[in-house]
């Protein structure tokens, strides 16, 4: 088993996977995407997920997400264990208490900038906080946009929006697949910065997958997946100090 050390903290666990495997296929076909993988993702925390291709880092992320089910294991989202929830639970859940944003930003093009953000309570019949959304809103820079459909935008205001509608709930935990994959680096900078200022100025708990070491590099923590399970952990993670360790990995893949 692989076990990430406990850094000593006074903040509680937004999410936890204990044991976590994952198979697919069986006998000669057979895949362990993850291989008893534990690990806690802390409340007011930034997670970065990193690990070569194939190495388990979005079956990690989607697994925890309730995205994907694992063949053994627990997984939390808080004191939730998934495991016992039946799909319109699991549903529920994931609608109250997670947020996503994905390297495709899923606004739909028909709505304003603001019916995005909103949609998720829309269709939950809840109505929103209007002085979180607005603070949401200002924070992202939004405020002269609301009134604009997706096709108006930028790519890096759709992502905005996108961040945006995940924040807008006050979800337990986000997270983050490739978030900033298809911005310019620029853009992409400015979207790391509010998930960022989220995590700092509004308590938020962010877990990101990333092939980026200077994405990585805004994350208070990055875990490095290999073959299914976490071989490294990096606090106060640097861009350079991520790419030399993810250097590192290659090279002894090469040579294993």
């Amino acid at each position: 088993m692989t076990t990430i050390p406990t850094v000593p903290r006074t903040t509680a666990v937004a999410a936890r996977a204990t044991e976590l495997t994952k198979v697919y296929g069986a006998g000669e076909t057979q895949v362990v995407a993850l291989d008893r993988v534990s690990v806690d993702f802390r409340q007011g925390e930034f997670t970065a997920i990193m690990g070569p291709s194939g190495s388990g880092k979005s079956t990690l992320m989607h697994c925890v997400a309730g995205l994907d089910s694992f063949s053994s294991g627990s997984v939390r989202i808080g004191d939730t264990e998934l495991s016992t929830l039946k799909d319109r639970q699991l549903t529920q859940l994931r609608r109250d208490k997670i947020g996503f944003i994905f390297q495709a930003f899923n606004l739909l093009p028909t709505l304003t900038a603001l019916e995005n953000i909103t949609l998720p309570m829309d269709i939950a019949g809840r109505r929103p906080d209007q002085r979180w959304v607005q603070q949401v809103i200002d924070m992202l820079g939004l405020s002269g946009r609301l009134k604009h459909r997706p096709t108006e935008l930028s790519g890096g205001q759709q992502q905005r929006v996108a961040v945006a509608r995940a924040l807008a709930s006050r979800p337990e935990i986000i997270f983050g697949d490739e978030p900033t994959g298809n911005l310019d680096s620029r853009s992409g900078a400015e979207v790391l910065g509010f998930l960022r200022n989220s995590v700092r100025e509004l308590g938020q708990t962010v877990v990101m997958v990333t092939h980026d070491p200077v994405a990585a590099s805004y994350a208070d923590r990055v875990i490095f997946l290999a073959d299914g399970r976490i071989v490294d952990e990096m606090l106060r993670p640097s861009a350079d100090g991520v790419l030399d360790r993810m250097k590192a990995f290659d090279a002894k893949g090469r040579t294993s």
